[in-house]
C-alpha cells in the first residue's frame, strides 16, 4: 500500500464479502477482520489479490514462534526501505547532472541531450516504478492519487522528449535551451522536458524515503511490550533451581523470584513475602505487599524478599500478552489520515486531464495541425505535475521535528501531525506524567517534645537497610537531612508490618501504626488525627518508635512536578480539556487533580478500562490526546488519536506513542501540540504553492506558449519557496524556554 487510500479501498472491498467486517490499517499494514465461523481465510486473501494487493495470514500467537515471526514481520518493511534508498541514490546520482544541463546554457555541449536522455530515462522508468505501479492500480480502480498525478507527469516528459529527440529537431547535434523566460507559440518538436520528470521523481522519491523511515516505527510497540518479561527464570526441580528460558514455563511450574528480579509469568506465591511493583500494570505508585497465596503478574518487579510463584497463566495467556494485544488492537482500530496530497491529487488529475484534452479538441476545432494541438496538450500535463508537491510535507516535517528534538519533542511521521489540528480533549496518566512517579517524604509530624531531625535520622537509619521503595524514601530523605547514616544492628524485616532494629543504642520501630501497638507503643490523639488526614489524602504514612515509646509519623506520597500546573493551564489555554486518569484510588486522584487545576477525574482503571476510556471519549466525538509514560498506558496511547509519551517512561510507552516528551516535563506536552499544528499549517501553506506555480503556467501550456525554461523555472521556484517556508519552523519557541 503506498497511501492511505489503498488501504480505504482493500477495506471495502472487502467488506463487501458476506459476513465479513474489516478494518485495514495503513501504518502497521495489517487488517483486523471479523467472519463467521468455518469461514475460509483463503477468500479473504484472495479477494485482497484481486483489489491489486497482496497478503498473509499472521503466524499464531504463542511465545515459541513468536521470535521467528517478529524476524519476518522486520524484513519486509526493511526490504521495501532498502529498495526505495537505492531508488533514491539512484536518482539523486542521474538527475543532478541532467537538471543542471537543462538549466544552464554554458553545460549544453553539442550532444548534451543525449546525455540527458542516457541519464534521465532510468530515472523515469526504473527510479519512479513505484509510482507507475501504483498509477496503473488506482487506474484499474478509476481513483487518482499523488502517484497518478507523478506518473502521468514523469511518463509524458518522458515521452514528450522521445517524441522531440527521434522525430523532432530536438536531436539535432548543437541543440540548446537558450535562458529565456519569454513565451510564444512553438510546435514543440524542438523541446525536451527530461529535467523535469527526472526532478519530480527525485523530489518526491526522497519524501517517499522520510516517510517510510518514520511509518516503520509502528509495529515497535508490540516489541517493547514483548521484551518487558524476564528472558530467564529458576524453576524447582527436584527441590533444586534449574534455570530455564520463560518460553519453557508450564502450568503449575514453581519457580523463585529474588529480590529485584522480574516475575516470569503470571502466578500465585507459594512461599514467601514480598513487595511488588506492578506500577506498569495497575498504575499504583506505591508497590503491593504479597504474601502465600496472593496472585502476581508477569513482568512486575520483585521489590522485597525471597518469593516462590506458581505459574498459573503462560505464553499468550498472561497479562503482558494480553496487553500487547491491546496494544495491537489499538493499533489496527485506529484510522489513518490520508495525505492532503492524495485528497488534492484526486480531484486535481481529472481536472488536468479533462483541461488537457479541451486543450486539444480547441487546437484541433480552429483548425491547427495535429502536431501543435498535441504539443499544447502535452505541455498542460508536463506543467500540470508539481516537483514541490513532492518537498511539501518532508521538508516541513523534517525542520519542524528537527526543531521539535531540540526541544526534546520527538514527533514520529506526518501522520500524527494531521491529528493534533482537531484534538480537543487531552487525557493524562497521573503517575509519571502529572506526578513524579517516586515516592518522596513529604512531611514529619514529631510528638510532643520529640526533635524532628532526631526522628528522621533514627528511622531513616533504619529504612536504609530496607530495599522497600518507601523505606528507601525515607532513607534518601532522611541522608540529604543529616548527612551519613549511623549503621543499624540486628535488624529484621517484620512481614507485612515494618521493620525493627537496634540504632545508636535505641531500639526502633518503623511501620505500620498495629506494629508499634503490639510493643504497647501508641501515637497521641494530635498525631493519629493528622496520621488519618493524610491518609484521606490518599498519602502513605509510616509510625516511627523506639525505646517503649511512639515518636511521630512521616509521611510518604509521590509528589505533583514543579511544572504540571502551568502546563495544565497552558493546554487549557489552547482550548483542551484535561482529563486525569489514572489506576490510583480516587482519594489521591482527586487531592492531585485539585493541585494542578484539572476537573474530570477517572481513578481506578485497570489497562483495558483506560482504552475503553478512551473509546468512549472517541465515541462522544471527543478528538483525544493521551499523555502517559507506563507499560499500563501503552494500549490506551495507541488507541487515542494523539499519543504522547514521557521520555523519562517505559520503552513499550514510548513505541506506541505518536510523540516522545524526552524531558518528562508536561509542559512539552504543549510545545508539541503547538509545534504539530504550526507545522500542519506549513505543510498546508506549502501544498498550496506547490500546485500554485503549476496551476498558473497551466494556461499559458494551453496557449502553446510553454518552453522548457518556464517549466524548469516552475519547478526551481515553487521546491525554493516550499523549503524557504518549512525553514521558518526553526524560529519556533517553547514555552519551557521562557521561563
Amino acid at each position: 500500500m503506498t497511501c492511505a487510500s489503498c488501504a480505504n479501498r482493500i477495506e471495502r472491498k472487502l467488506n463487501k464479502l458476506d459476513g465479513v467486517q474489516a478494518s485495514v490499517n495503513y501504518a502497521t499494514e495489517k487488517a483486523r477482520v471479523t467472519v463467521p465461523d468455518g469461514y475460509d481465510p483463503a477468500l479473504l486473501i484472495s479477494e485482497v489479490e484481486k483489489t491489486g494487493y497482496t497478503a498473509v495470514l499472521p503466524a499464531p500467537r504463542n511465545s515459541g514462534r513468536r521470535e521467528a515471526s517478529s524476524t519476518d514481520d522486520e524484513d519486509a518493511p526493511n526490504q521495501e526501505l532498502l529498495s526505495l534508498k537505492h531508488r533514491l541514490i539512484g536518482s539523486i546520482v542521474l538527475t543532478v547532472p541532467v537538471i543542471a544541463m537543462a538549466m544552464i546554457p554554458a553545460l549544453q555541449f553539442t550532444y548534451w541531450q543525449w546525455l540527458s536522455l542516457a541519464l534521465a530515462g532510468p530515472v523515469i522508468v526504473w527510479a519512479a516504478w513505484p509510482f507507475h505501479k501504483s498509477a496503473w492500480t488506482n487506474l484499474k480502480h478509476g481513483t487518482a492519487t499523488m502517484d497518478t498525478l507523478i506518473s502521468m507527469g514523469t511518463s509524458v516528459a518522458l515521452l514528450w522528449s522521445l517524441y522531440a529527440l527521434f522525430f523532432g529537431t530536438a536531436g539535432v547535434p548543437g541543440m540548446t535551451h537558450p535562458f529565456e523566460l519569454t513565451v510564444g507559440p512553438s510546435d514543440g518538436a524542438a523541446n525536451i522536458y527530461l529535467e523535469v520528470g527526472a526532478g519530480v521523481t527525485m523530489f518526491i522519491l526522497a519524501g517517499r524515503y522520510f516517510e517510510k523511515r518514520s511509518k516503520r516505527q509502528a509495529g515497535a510497540a508490540l516489541r517493547a511490550l514483548l521484551e518487558l518479561g524476564a528472558k530467564e527464570v529458576s524453576v524447582l526441580r527436584g527441590g533444586a533451581e534449574v534455570k530455564v528460558p520463560t518460553s519453557d514455563l508450564q502450568i503449575g511450574d514453581e519457580f523463585v523470584v529474588r529480590p529485584g528480579e522480574k516475575i516470569a509469568t503470571d502466578g500465585v506465591v507459594t512461599a514467601g513475602t514480598s513487595a511488588v511493583d506492578a506500577s506498569m500494570l495497575t498504575g499504583e505508585s506505591v508497590p503491593v505487599e504479597v504474601a502465600e497465596g496472593d496472585a502476581v503478574a508477569g513482568a512486575t518487579v520483585n521489590a522485597g524478599g525471597r518469593l516462590v510463584v506458581r505459574a498459573t497463566r503462560v505464553g499468550s495467556d498472561t497479562q503482558l500478552a494480553q496487553m500487547a494485544k491491546l496494544v495491537e488492537d489499538a493499533q489496527t482500530g485506529k484510522a489513518e489520515v490520508q495525505r492532503l496530497a492524495d485528497r488534492i491529487s484526486g480531484v486535481f488529475v481529472p481536472i488536468v486531464i479533462a483541461v488537457a484534452v479541451i486543450t486539444l479538441g480547441a487546437w484541433l476545432g480552429a483548425g491547427f495541425p495535429v502536431a501543435a494541438a498535441f504539443t499544447a496538450a502535452v505541455a498542460v500535463l508536463v506543467i500540470a505535475c508539481p516537483c514541490a508537491l513532492g518537498l511539501a510535507t518532508p521538508t516541513a516535517l523534517l525542520v519542524g521535528t528537527g526543531r521539535g528534538a531540540q526541544m526534546g519533542v520527538l514527533i514520529k511521521g506526518p501522520e500524527v501531525l494531521e491529528s493534533t489540528r482537531k484534538v480537543d480533549t487531552v487525557v493524562l496518566d497521573k503517575t509519571g506524567t502529572v506526578t513524579s512517579g517516586k515516592m518522596t517524604l513529604v512531611e514529619v509530624i514529631t510528638e510532643p517534645g520529640v526533635d524532628r531531625a532526631e526522628l528522621l535520622r533514627l528511622a531513616g537509619a533504619l529504612e536504609d537497610a530496607s530495599e522497600h521503595p518507601i523505606a528507601q524514601a525515607i532513607a534518601k530523605a532522611a541522608t540529604q537531612e543529616a548527612g551519613t547514616l549511623a549503621s543499624a544492628e540486628d535488624f529484621a524485616n517484620l512481614e507485612g508490618k515494618g521493620v525493627q532494629g537496634v540504632v545508636d543504642g535505641h531500639a526502633v520501630l518503623v511501620g505500620r501504626e498495629s506494629l508499634l501497638a503490639e510493643w504497647s507503643q501508641r501515637l497521641s490523639g494530635e498525631v493519629a488525627s493528622a496520621k488519618a488526614r493524610a491518609e484521606g489524602e490518599g498519602k502513605t504514612v509510616v509510625a516511627v518508635g523506639w525505646d517503649g515509646a511512639a515518636r511521630g509519623i512521616l509521611v510518604v506520597a509521590d509528589t505533583v512536578k514543579p511544572t504540571s500546573k502551568e502546563a495544565i493551564a497552558e493546554l487549557k489555554a489552547l482550548g483542551l480539556t484535561p482529563v486525569l486518569l489514572t489506576g490510583d484510588n480516587e482519594a489521591v486522584a482527586r487531592q492531585i487533580a485539585s493541585e494542578v487545576g484539572i476537573e474530570q477525574v477517572i481513578a481506578e482503571v485497570l489497562p483495558q478500562d483506560k482504552v475503553d476510556v478512551v473509546a468512549r471519549l472517541q465515541k462522544a466525538g471527543k478528538v483525544v490526546a493521551m499523555v502517559g509514560d507506563g507499560v499500563n498506558d501503552a494500549p490506551a496511547l495507541a488507541q487515542a488519536d494523539l499519543g504522547l509519551a514521557m521520555g523519562t517512561g517505559t520503552d513499550a510507552a514510548i513505541e506506541a506513542s505518536d510523540i516522545t516528551l524526552v524531558r518528562g516535563d508536561l509542559r512539552s506536552a504543549v510545545d508539541a501540540i503547538r509545534l504539530s499544528r504550526k507545522t500542519l499549517s506549513t505543510i498546508k501553506t506549502n501544498l498550496f504553492w506547490a500546485f500554485a506555480y503549476n496551476v498558473a503556467a497551466i494556461p499559458i501550456a494551453a496557449l502553446g506558449m510553454l518552453n522548457p525554461m518556464l517549466a524548469g523555472a516552475a519547478m526551481a521556484f515553487s521546491s525554493v519557496f516550499v523549503v524557504g517556508n518549512s525553514l521558518r519552523l526553526r524560529g519556533f519557541t517553547s514555552i519551557a524556554q521562557k521561563v
